[in-house]
């Protein structure tokens, strides 16, 4: 769990990022899931973009993805959520 003053942190670096993922009509799939954990182990911060047409709620989506080991949501805002997970390779980013 991110204090915080983590998650202001994460939320600085992660203004500039573009999001990378964008979960559309068909949701949020186990395929996705796992293409998510994939890039948080490569990035350790990533944006997903929630779609109109997604029959999920954002707020749900997010829930989803916090429930996953490791993974936590530091930012709803928008259709877009802020993901952070630690690297077990490649650490990058250190927090306060």
């Amino acid at each position: 769990m991110l204090t915080s003053k983590q998650k202001s942190f994460l939320r600085s670096q992660a203004h500039h990022l573009q999001p990378i993922f964008q979960i559309g009509k068909s949701g949020l799939t186990d395929p996705i899931i796992k293409q998510i954990e994939e890039a948080l182990e490569a990035r350790e911060l990533i944006k997903v973009s929630v779609l109109q047409n997604c029959e999920q709620d954002k707020d749900e989506v997010a829930e989803i993805l916090s429930e996953q080991e490791g993974i936590d949501v530091v930012q709803v805002i928008g259709k877009t959520i802020v993901l952070y997970k630690e690297s077990k390779e490649k650490k990058k980013i250190v927090l306060p």
